[in-house]
């Protein structure tokens, strides 16, 4: 079993050096590169086990089109799980419909924080998580006409409240670079396995807290992307949301690892919402029998009316018979796809739409099946 010690610093003298005085000189004696303080137990190697084998069954989707469908339904319940844990009320139809474009009756703020979060995970393709230039452009981004200094570290105090209790100090303002220069340090050479190591780092960027506002949803982010590097499966995986139904467990397992000086309690926790993630039917493309992956995809390209050639197009498809038999033929069929000339299948002035049904599930990111 390893312990990861934490150099005696850690709360209150600099991570870069110690300054020694011998025959009257200054000395400057450098630390070993810093290594946050958390034990590998037994339960966090049987659940990496568990999750790599589950990860390991899943099916990519082979259509780009339908794994984009995907996408979008977890993108979708992700942002929302993010930010409900904050206190935004949108539901996942509202953020849906902002993701579309459409007008939402909402708080300002809200609207904001939901176009903020879409557009930052829009960019978690771009970004390299140990890369401090590139978590201060997600800050910027996620925090952008929220708060004054977004994209920078704070300059002042903060304490993690709950109710009127402070329940956690963060260090010093003028100590945040270089905490998080060690920190992403040790993402860059640490060699521990990528489920433990984003465990790690989002407990130790919550301790730290680097910014006035936004570090929940900045850990949440910043450990999907660390995920997502180890496996590209994991950007389809709406973790935030299960952190969302267990945030009295979530913030728990923070309070009890500082407790601790060890983060070994937040591990545990992640990687078990984390397994329970990878064999939900919410993101398994093969358990909830509502539609197969190709009439998903359908769906969710289908704008107005459309002619056949052009629904061909939007889903990259060159033969129109597979087209007809495996995407058109079924979404006809179980009433979510229309003719507008019904009267007239092969009129060269066809044109399909959604119906009502259709546009229901396309809006609510209808659970697909092979």
């Amino acid at each position: 079993m390893f312990l990861g010690t934490a150099p005696f610093f850690r709360n209150n003298a600099s991570p870069v050096e110690n300054t020694g005085i011998l025959c009257n000189k200054t000395v400057m004696k450098k630390t070993a590169p810093y290594q946050p303080p958390y034990t590998i137990t037994p339960e966090i190697l049987n659940r990496v086990a568990a999750i790599s084998e589950a990860v390991g069954r899943l099916t990519v989707l082979a259509d780009t089109a339908s794994a984009l469908f995907l996408r979008r339904i977890n993108r979708v319940r992700t942002i929302h799980g993010s930010l409900a844990i904050e206190g935004n009320t949108l539901s996942q139809d509202q953020i849906t419909a902002i993701l579309d474009g459409k007008p939402v009756i909402a708080l300002p703020r809200e609207v904001r924080e939901v176009k903020n979060a879409l557009a930052a995970y829009e960019r978690v393709d771009a970004w390299q998580p140990e890369s401090e230039t590139d978590l201060l452009e997600a800050h910027s981004l996620l925090m952008a006409g929220l708060i004054g200094d977004a994209g920078k570290y704070r300059s002042s105090g903060v304490g993690v409240m709950a109710g009127r209790q402070v329940v956690h100090m963060a260090p010093p303002a003028k100590r945040v670079p270089l905490l998080m220069a060690d920190l992403l340090g040790w993402l860059f050479r640490t060699d521990v396995h990528p489920l433990i190591t984003s465990a790690v780092f989002h407990y130790e960027f919550e301790f730290i807290h680097p910014f006035a506002d936004g570090n929940g949803r900045m850990g949440r982010l910043w450990q999907s992307l660390i995920l997502s590097r180890w496996n590209p499966l994991f950007a389809d995986i709406p973790v935030e949301s299960l952190i969302f139904e267990h945030q009295a467990d979530y913030y728990q397992a923070l309070q009890e690892s500082t407790r601790r000086t060890d983060s070994a309690p937040f591990i545990e926790l992640m990687l078990r919402l984390i397994e329970n993630s990878v064999v939900s039917p919410q993101v398994s493309p093969q358990v909830t029998p509502q539609v197969t992956p190709q009439v998903g995809a359908l769906l969710a390209v289908i704008q107005g009316a459309m002619d056949r050639e052009a629904l061909q197009s939007a889903l990259g498809l060159s033969d129109r018979k597979s087209f007809r038999a495996r995407y058109l033929g079924p979404a006809l069929a179980a009433g979510l796809v229309e003719m507008t000339l019904p009267d007239k299948p092969s009129s060269r002035l066809q044109r399909y739409r959604l119906t009502e049904k259709g546009a229901e599930l396309a809006g609510a990111g209808c659970a697909v099946s092979r």
